[in-house]
Order: structure tokens, then C-alpha cells, then sequence
């Protein structure tokens, strides 16, 4: 499945005021390609991650999916800081909600949690609540959640953000692992540009708002295999060439605060 971007513009009406978030956004996210939003505070890449789920609409251009098999809306998984477990729900029980959600019977749903809780290497903890797992294991289960849907598309808003350095570091790595497991198509969202570079197949990079598309950047390196020591210069040469693109924007998204 192909999802493709074509001239994609959100504006917000706030007491009587226009603020145009995005303008005129355009790109596509190719059959199991894993696409990252990169852009100062304020530039709208959650707005647009929430547009391409259906979770708003554009003013104008429009989001369409090509390629599916068959005559329906694309399946899609999401992934968000706030991972946003039920906590009177136990792990398994947490895996399953979309599951219900969508009709899913007993069997097929059995056999859902148990392939994607040994993926997520939860196991021993399926009956554990949110409240007894670290933050890397309730963004495990989040993601796992998401997968077991057998989603069309991944969309993941700034997944790992809240995490410290070491998990952080350790929950890319097993993204990593995830997406070579499943080729999903994904589309994520960071503020964090070696995140972005560790991740990626390309790079669309957003202006200050109004957010517009000032690059697009292929990250021509194996991904998995990406972390080796072979490959350090040209990683940092790409988060450069992206910090390059957006300081200026950064510095006065700074000076102006807030996140659309």
C-alpha cells in the first residue's frame, strides 16, 4: 500500500483568527518504507500524522491510499508518547482491545497476542498491569497493541520521547528489529534528528509554521546494521545536513513556544 500526500493544507479558525498549521505539504509513503517528520516546535508534524490516521481533516489537497487489495480503508496502528494503556486492563487484555474492537474471533485473537507478545519479548508479563512495567515496557506493549491489528500503516507521534538515554536508545534498536520483522509502511514523528537518521528510509524535513516540505532526504545506509561503527560519519554528516535546514526555525520556534 502506497499513501500519498498531494498539497495537504490544515488551517485553524481560533476566536476569529486563521492560523494556517500547514501549507501546501506534499510526499508519499511507498510500500514498507519507514518515513520520518523532522521539523522545529510548531511546524505541524503531529497535525499531519493525525490527518494521514483520519484523525482530522485537511482544509484543502487531500490523503489517499493506492494499492490496497481490496475495496476498503486501510487498517492502520498508532503509536503515541502517551502510550494511553488502560490500566484496570492487564498486558494481554491491552494487546487484545483492537482486537475485539474489530470483531476478531477468540482463536485468531489467542493466536495475535501470543505472536506479538513473544515479538515485543513481553512474555512473563502478560498479566502484569501498566502500573508494574517500566516506561520501555508500556511503550512495548503500545506497539504491540498497534501491530496486532496487522495494521496497513504504522503512525507513531515522538514513540519514545519520554523515555531516559538508555531506553531510548534500546527501544530504536528493537524498532529497528520490529520493522525488518514486518516491513510495515510507517510514518513517525521526532524531534530528535540522530533519531531520525537511526530510523529512517527518508527524511521529509518541515519548516516553521506554516509547516511546508523544505527537503526530502533519503538516508541511503542499511538500517538494520546502521549503529555500526562503520557508519558513524555518514550518520552524523546527515543529522547535520538536516540541523543545517532547520536551525534557524528552531531558534525562533523557541523564542515563540507551542507545538500545532
Amino acid at each position: 500500500m502506497r499513501v500519498v500526500l498531494e498539497n495537504v493544507t490544515k488551517v485553524y479558525e481560533n476566536g476569529g483568527k486563521r492560523v494556517t498549521a500547514l501549507d501546501a505539504v506534499s510526499f508519499t509513503i511507498e510500500e514498507q518504507e519507514f518515513v520520518v517528520l523532522v521539523g522545529p516546535s510548531g511546524c505541524g508534524k503531529t497535525t499531519l500524522l493525525n490527518m494521514v490516521g483520519g484523525l482530522l481533516s485537511p482544509t484543502s489537497g487531500r490523503i489517499y491510499v493506492e494499492g490496497l487489495q481490496a475495496a476498503r480503508d486501510p487498517a492502520v496502528g498508532m503509536v503515541f508518547q502517551d502510550v494511553g494503556l488502560f490500566p484496570w486492563r492487564t498486558v494481554r487484555e491491552n494487546i487484545a482491545f483492537g482486537l475485539e474492537e474489530m470483531g476478531i474471533g477468540r482463536q485468531e485473537q489467542e493466536r495475535r497476542i501470543a505472536e506479538y507478545i513473544a515479538m515485543m519479548g513481553l512474555n512473563g508479563f502478560e498479566h502484569s498491569y501498566p502500573h508494574q512495567l517500566s516506561g520501555g515496557m508500556r511503550q512495548r506493549v503500545g506497539i504491540a497493541r498497534a501491530l496486532a491489528i496487522q495494521p496497513d500503516l504504522l503512525l507513531m507521534d515522538e514513540p519514545f520521547s519520554a523515555l531516559d538515554a538508555q531506553t531510548r536508545t534500546l527501544m530504536q534498536e528493537e524498532m529497528v528489529r520490529i520493522w525488518d520483522k514486518t516491513r510495515l509502511s510507517t510514518l513517525y514523528v521526532t524531534h530528535n534528528i540522530q533519531e531520525a537518521v537511526f530510523l529512517a528510509d527518508r527524511i521529509v524535513v518541515l519548516s516553521r509554521r506554516p509547516g511546508r516540505v523544505i527537503s526530502i532526504i533519503p538516508v541511503n545506509l542499511p538500517k538494520p546494521g546502521r549503529d555500526d561503527k562503520r557508519y558513524v560519519s555518514e550518520c552524523n554528516a546527515y543529522a547535520e545536513q538536516i540541523w543545517q535546514l532547520i536551525r534557524q526555525d528552531a531558534m525562533a520556534a523557541l523564542r515563540d513556544g507551542g507545538e500545532i
